[in-house]
């Protein structure tokens, strides 16, 4: 059986399909639409799952935002060009004529590095830094939603009460400080206008106000792991995304948590499934509520 799995992020679309072994084969990916049409969105997933007609039995997707009875709702608007209130499912079974599973993206995640961990821990946590922040975590064994399926929502914990305003509407969540567009943000002077990739690139060659936004940014996340640890009593976390796992973030991530008194200290580990942790979550997770 070949599940089709599709991710939905801030900047990308991407699908692929998955084997009943889970290797993934055609994986395809796209911008997502930069316009709030709803039009917008059901075009682009028209056109990137046209190419896998007749090739799956499912479709498992993972997705930014909240989702709930399968509509997609974006805490923060800006991360979806301001997309809210989308029937994500439906739109898919349409397309598709097929069954389809819907989870937001970093709980999907945080199924497929737990089910990559699970013979060593049974609570772990994932956090993706990426254009946003968010993440998952699995406690004893289960994957935690929620009643409002809000759980993970972990960028929109308040990091500094006097820090930015968050696209949320909230005053300094870790998202509004530590994600890849507040790292743009932020940016001043001779860095202004530059997007998080050109930043990392820029500290790499020594650029000082460059390496102090990462450094913030990586402040950002090993307070939040040591939050995590408080509250969920979490054995590890799993760090993904494309500023989690840019060289030398996670690093900066540990050396930060080291800092903090013992009872807070936690592995740090690089997400396994790096890039493609939502496309085999969706799947994994998909499988499971099948069984």
């Amino acid at each position: 059986m070949y599940t089709l799995a599709i991710d939905l992020g801030g900047t990308k679309l991407s699908a692929a399909l998955i084997g009943e072994k889970h290797e993934i084969t055609q994986r395809r990916e796209r911008p997502t639409p930069a316009s709030a049409s709803p039009q917008s969105l059901e075009r682009a997933l028209a056109e990137l799952t046209g190419h896998y007609q007749g090739k799956a039995h499912r479709v498992a997707v993972a997705s930014t935002g909240i989702i709930a009875n399968g509509v997609l709702t974006a805490l923060n608007p800006d991360n979806l060009g301001g997309l809210n209130h989308f029937p994500l499912r439906d739109c898919l079974e349409k397309l598709t004529g097929l069954p389809c599973l819907v989870l937001n993206d970093a709980q999907a995640a945080a199924w497929a590095e737990y089910c990559l961990l699970s013979d060593r821990f049974r609570h772990v946590t994932f956090i993706t830094v990426s254009t946003g922040v968010g993440g998952g975590s699995v406690i004893d064994g289960r994957l935690l939603t929620g009643p409002h399926h809000f759980a993970g929502h972990i960028g929109h914990i308040q990091a500094d009460p006097h820090g930015p305003v968050c696209g949320c509407g909230r005053t300094g969540c870790v998202e509004a400080i530590a994600s890849g567009r507040a790292i743009a943000a932020g940016a001043k002077h001779d860095l202004w206008g530059k997007d998080a990739r050109a930043i990392f690139a820029g500290a790499e060659q020594g650029h000082l106000q460059a390496r102090q936004l990462i450094a913030r940014s990586a402040k950002a996340i090993a307070q939040l792991s040591a939050n995590l640890k408080a509250l969920l009593d979490t054995e590890c976390i799993v760090l993904g995304g494309s500023i989690g796992l840019a060289p030398g973030y996670r690093e900066q991530v540990e050396q930060l948590l080291a800092r903090l008194p013992p009872t807070f200290h936690l592995p740090v580990y690089p997400a396994r499934c790096r890039h493609d942790a939502g496309l085999m979550g969706a799947a994994l997770w998909c499988e499971y509520c099948a069984t």
